[in-house]
């Protein structure tokens, strides 16, 4: 999963809540200067962070990539890995709306993948009321 938002879009935000989803008990933290954090949970979680990296050829990049190895991987700035990675799964675009309001959009390669992630807030909404506007399908 790729995560694009400005700074203090809440991208690590998200990636702690989905960590605790699936799993992991440890604090998770930014992996800015680390470039990359590992974290096991009921499966293991990658967390990535290429705003240092100067391209998909820096040499911290091969180490990042081996902290991502059969894991479900969230990358942050994934712009200059763009060379290094196949399509995300699901790429998640994240903006400021005021205050502590955030628009997510995502972005999904195939319709099974949408209809799939479609279904996972359906379910969200109604364990937990919806607290947002519809989702809207693409153009």
């Amino acid at each position: 999963m790729t995560l694009r938002g400005e700074l203090g879009t809440g991208k690590t935000t998200l990636v702690r809540g989905a960590a605790r989803a699936l799993g992991v008990t440890d604090h998770v933290t930014s992996p800015t200067f680390t470039v990359a954090q590992r974290y096991q949970g009921r499966i293991a979680v990658a967390h990535l962070d290429a705003y240092r990296l100067d391209s998909a050829d820096d040499e911290e990049l091969g180490l990042a990539l081996e902290v991502a190895e059969d894991a479900v991987a969230f990358v942050e700035w994934p712009e200059t890995l763009a060379a290094a990675f196949d399509e995300p799964t699901v790429a998640v675009t994240l903006e400021h709306r005021g205050g502590d309001r955030r628009l997510l959009t995502l972005t999904c390669p195939t319709a099974q993948m949408e209809a799939a992630l479609l279904d996972a807030l359906d379910h969200a909404r109604s364990r937990y009321g919806n607290t947002g506007s519809e989702p809207r399908s693409p153009a």
